[in-house]
């Protein structure tokens, strides 16, 4: 059977340095429309989230088309940069990019943060095996899960990403069959 997992990069959202609390802009409310209206005809079944609060109010929408709750996966959170506000974020970004073991203190390696993305996704994949499911998720650990399967998807692919995207990862069991683009 296979499964189909819809990788959902949150809406745009107001910065504010908290991170978990940060909410969806007024663009980002009105594109969460536009999320619900291409994941609508895909046969979702589950909803699941990062529990960062501009990830769940992106896919939000087609949860409550559905009439589901929405379940919050810690593990698909976005990868931690550094402790602390970093200087200059471009070349902190690349840093990381250019050398997947390198991290900045306190932060999350490109490999680490990609081994706990991995680690929730495979989860996903047996729990909800042969499911359509959307997963509100964060445009960096979402491209390092990506690059798992399949090297296309990189820094490069990354600082091209809109705000939202959709992707769909196609699995049959437990083996990857291909990346589909539905919005971005």
């Amino acid at each position: 059977m296979i499964t189909n997992l819809y990788l959902v990069r949150h809406a745009h959202s107001t910065y504010t340095p908290e991170e978990l609390t940060r909410p969806l802009s007024d663009q980002g409310f009105r594109d969460v429309d536009k999320v619900t209206a291409l994941l609508e005809d895909k046969s979702i079944e589950h909803v699941l989230s990062s529990p960062y609060l501009r990830a769940f109010q992106t896919v939000e929408g087609i949860a409550t088309l559905l009439d589901t709750e929405i379940k919050l996966v810690e593990d698909l959170k976005e990868r931690t940069l550094s402790r602390t506000a970093v200087d200059d974020f471009p070349y902190a970004i690349e840093k990381v990019w250019t050398n997947p073991n390198f991290s900045w203190e306190g932060g999350e390696s490109n490999l680490s943060a990609q081994q706990r993305g991995i680690k929730a996704i495979q989860k996903i994949i047996k729990d909800y095996h042969g499911k359509n499911v959307a997963i509100g998720t964060h445009g960096n650990i979402m491209v390092l899960i990506m690059n798992y399967f399949d090297k296309q998807y990189g820094f490069a692919f990354w600082k091209q990403l809109e705000m939202p995207a959709i992707y769909q990862l196609s699995f049959d069991g437990e083996h990857y069959m291909h990346t589909t683009r539905i919005l971005d």
